[in-house]
C-alpha cells in the first residue's frame, strides 16, 4: 500500500507543482475574451460556470479507460502504478491542458483544425477523417459496456439489448441538443456518482489494506500471458485514458468554447486528468485485490468491477458505484457524438445553429455507428477487437497532438522540451504496439522494437531539420 499511497501524493501534488509549470509556459491572458463569449450561439458556445465545466470535461474524459483499462493494466504488476503516475503528470495532463489551450486561444478550434495549424494542410486532412472514425467508435464501443453493467442492476426482462437501445437513444438527443440543456444540465449528477466511487473504492483500500504489489520488490510482468504481452509497449496503450489519450484533446473545445476566461485552463483541462489518473490509480489498485484474493486472471472488467463493488460497499453502495460506472462511457460517448459533429461542421464551414444541418452530418454518422455496433454483438471477438482499434488509435491521436503543441512551442519561443520527450515516447509505443500486437502485425519482439527505434529515429530527424528549419527563416524574417 506504501507505493500506491506514494503514488496518489505524487498525481495530487503534480496539479500544484507541474501543472504550474505548465500553466506557466503556456501563459494565460486572464484579459483576453474568450470564444464563448465572443462567438456565442445558444448551442456549442455558451458560457458556463467554471466547476461546472471542470464537472463536464472530467466526465467527457472519463470513459471505461480510466475504470476497464486500468483493470486490465494492472495485470502487468506494480508497473501499472508508475505509468499511471509519471503518464498522467508529465504527459497526460500537458497534453490535455495545452491542447485545451490551443483550442481556446483559436476560437474553441478543433483537434483536427489545431493539428493541421502546426503540422500541415495534409495532416489536418488525414486527422480529419482519423478523428471523426476514432471518435464514432467510441460511441460505438461505449454503448456495449454500460448497457451491461445496467443490464446486472435491473430485472431480467431489461435485458442488454434493451438498454443498448436506452443509451443509444439518449446519444442522439444529446448529440443534436444545445450542451446546456442535458450535459449541463445531468453532468454534475453523474459526477457526484462517479466522485462517490472512487471515493468509496478508495476508503475501503485503506480499510482492507491489501498487500499490493510494490515498486522496490521489483516491476516484473505479472500479466498471465506476459511472453505474448510485453509490459511495452502493450501496457502503456491498455492503460490510455487513465494517462494519456489523445481522445481528450477531441473533447476539450467543447469546454473551450464555454469558458469564460483563460485562468480556468488549468484546473478544468489539467485537473481533470489528474482527477482521472487518481481514478485509474484507485482502480489498478483495487483490481490487483481481487486477481489476489480470487486467484484469477479474470478478463471481463463489468464482473470485477459488480464484484468490487458490492463486497466493499454493499448493495445500496455497490448500485451507486456501478451507476458512476455506468455514467464514466455514457457522458464520453454522447460528447464523442458531439465532437465528430463538430469537427464535421467546422471543415465543412456548417453553422450549427439549424437542426435541420445538424441532421444532415448526424444521421450518416450514427448509421455507421450502428453498424459497428452490430459487429461488435454478432461477433463473439467483435467488441474485443473493436476496443483495441481504438485504444491504439486512440494512442495515436495523443501522438500528433503531442507533436502539433510541439511546434507551437517552439514557434512561440517557449519550452518545448515538456512535450517533445512525451511525444518520442509515445511515438515509439505506437509504432512498435502495431507491430507487435496480435491484432496488429503479430511480429516478433525484436522486429517490433527495431521498428519502435527506426520511428523514433525518424521522427527526431524530422524535428531537427524543421527547427533548424524554421529558426532559419526566423532570422531572415528578422533581419
Amino acid at each position: 500500500m506504501l507505493t500506491f499511497t506514494i503514488c496518489l501524493l505524487i498525481l495530487v501534488g503534480g496539479y500544484f507543482t507541474y501543472g504550474r509549470y505548465i500553466e506557466r509556459i503556456f501563459g494565460p491572458d486572464v484579459k483576453r475574451l474568450t470564444p464563448a463569449l465572443t462567438k456565442a450561439d445558444g448551442v456549442d458556445y455558451i458560457p458556463l460556470p467554471a466547476w461546472k465545466i471542470f464537472m463536464i470535461q472530467f466526465l467527457n474524459i472519463a470513459g471505461l479507460g480510466p475504470i476497464f483499462g486500468a483493470i486490465m493494466g494492472a495485470k502487468f504488476g506494480a508497473a501499472s502504478y508508475l505509468w499511471i503516475v509519471l503518464g498522467s503528470v508529465l504527459a497526460g495532463a500537458t497534453h490535455d491542458y495545452l491542447a485545451g489551450m490551443l483550442s481556446l486561444r483559436q476560437g474553441g478550434e478543433s483537434l483536427p483544425e489545431i493539428i493541421g495549424r502546426y503540422l500541415g494542410v495534409t495532416t489536418k486532412q488525414v486527422m480529419r477523417g482519423f478523428t471523426v472514425i476514432l471518435m464514432v467508435l467510441v460511441g460505438a464501443v461505449f454503448v456495449a459496456g454500460p448497457a451491461g453493467l445496467l443490464a446486472k442492476l435491473t430485472p431480467d426482462s431489461l435485458d442488454v439489448t434493451f438498454w443498448i437501445i436506452v443509451v443509444f437513444i439518449y446519444y442522439i438527443v444529446a448529440t443534436l441538443l444545445p450542451i446546456d440543456k442535458i450535459i449541463g444540465k445531468i453532468y454534475p449528477v453523474f459526477a457526484v456518482a462517479l466522485l462517490f466511487m472512487a471515493v468509496g473504492i478508495l476508503v475501503m483500500l485503506y480499510v482492507n489494506a491489501p498487500a499490493l504489489p510494490e515498486v522496490w520488490e521489483g516491476v516484473r510482468n505479472t500479466h498471465p500471458n506476459a511472453a505474448v504481452l510485453p509490459i511495452f509497449p502493450v501496457m502503456f496503450i491498455s492503460i490510455a485514458c487513465g494517462a494519456i489519450s489523445g481522445f481528450h484533446a477531441t473533447q476539450s473545445p467543447l469546454m473551450a468554447r464555454c469558458m469564460t476566461s483563460e485562468k480556468y485552463g488549468r484546473p478544468v483541462f489539467y485537473g481533470a486528468m489528474i482527477t482521472e489518473g487518481i481514478v485509474a490509480l484507485i482502480w489498478a489498485a483495487a483490481a490487483t485485490y481481487f486477481y489476489q484474493e480470487n486467484g484469477t486472471a479474470e478478463s471481463n472488467a463489468s464482473v470485477i468491477v459488480d464484484a468490487i463493488t458490492r463486497n466493499w460497499l454493499g448493495t445500496a453502495g455497490g448500485i451507486l458505484a456501478i451507476l458512476g460506472v455506468v455514467a464514466a462511457p455514457i457522458t464520453s460517448g454522447d460528447t464523442a457524438f458531439r465532437s465528430a459533429r463538430l469537427i464535421v461542421a467546422d471543415f465543412m464551414g456548417m453553422e450549427q445553429k439549424s437542426v435541420r444541418r445538424r441532421l444532415y452530418i448526424c444521421i450518416p454518422m450514427f448509421i455507421i455507428a450502428v453498424g459497428l455496433l452490430l459487429y461488435s454483438l454478432s461477433d463473439a471477438e467483435g467488441f474485443d477487437k473493436i476496443w483495441r482499434y481504438f485504444a491504439w488509435g486512440n494512442q495515436t491521436l495523443a501522438v500528433f497532438t503531442l507533436w502539433a503543441v510541439t511546434v507551437y512551442l517552439v514557434k512561440a519561443d517557449k519550452n518545448y522540451w515538456v512535450t517533445f520527450i512525451p511525444a518520442l515516447f509515445m511515438t515509439s509505443v505506437c509504432s512498435t504496439y502495431i507491430c507487435i500486437a496480435p491484432e496488429g502485425l503479430g511480429q516478433s519482439h525484436f522486429i517490433s522494437y527495431c521498428v519502435g527505434l527506426v520511428c523514433v529515429l525518424i521522427a527526431i530527424i524530422w524535428f531537427a531539420g524543421w527547427k533548424l528549419k524554421a529558426g532559419k527563416m526566423k532570422d531572415k524574417n528578422e533581419g
